[in-house]
């Protein structure tokens, strides 16, 4: 794939997951939305095998460790409830509410990288939480 640093791969998902909030409440209008996830979720894994066949043999699959195994699966399941629960979200909600509320996780991903993988929380990275928490519920409670 094309080389480019975190900031440029980072800067691209905000961009794509805001667009997906707009689809996604607008493909969930009239349909359960559990239907929904999945069609979504169908979608994005013939997407990620067809990504990921053109940029790593099929091969690499046989030599997972298990570790790798059991939290890629893990973070599926996350990722799945997520998605379930947003979707759900999306139907009862505004998309601009429901979005930042959903950001949310920004400020647990800096929690639970302080507790289980070691990373620093320093005062920056917690104001950091503080203010995109504020954002969030200033943005829900419009």
């Amino acid at each position: 794939m094309i080389s480019m640093n975190w900031m440029y791969w980072s800067l691209l998902s905000a961009l794509f997951a805001g667009a997906t909030a707009v689809l996604a409440k607008i493909g969930v209008a009239g349909v359960d939305s559990n239907l929904a996830t999945a069609i979504r979720t169908a979608v994005i894994l013939i997407f990620a095998w067809i990504v990921a066949y053109a940029t790593a043999p099929l091969s690499a699959v046989r030599n997972l460790p298990s570790r790798t195994w059991i939290f890629l699966i893990l973070s599926g399941l996350a990722t799945g409830l997520s998605w379930l629960c947003y979707f759900r979200a999306l139907q009862l909600g505004e998309a601009s509410r429901v979005a930042p509320v959903d950001k949310l996780s920004v400020a647990f991903v800096i929690l639970f990288s302080a507790l289980f993988l070691g990373e620093r929380l320093t005062v920056i990275r917690g104001a950091g939480a503080l203010l995109i928490m504020a954002g969030a519920i200033i943005l829900a409670m419009e």
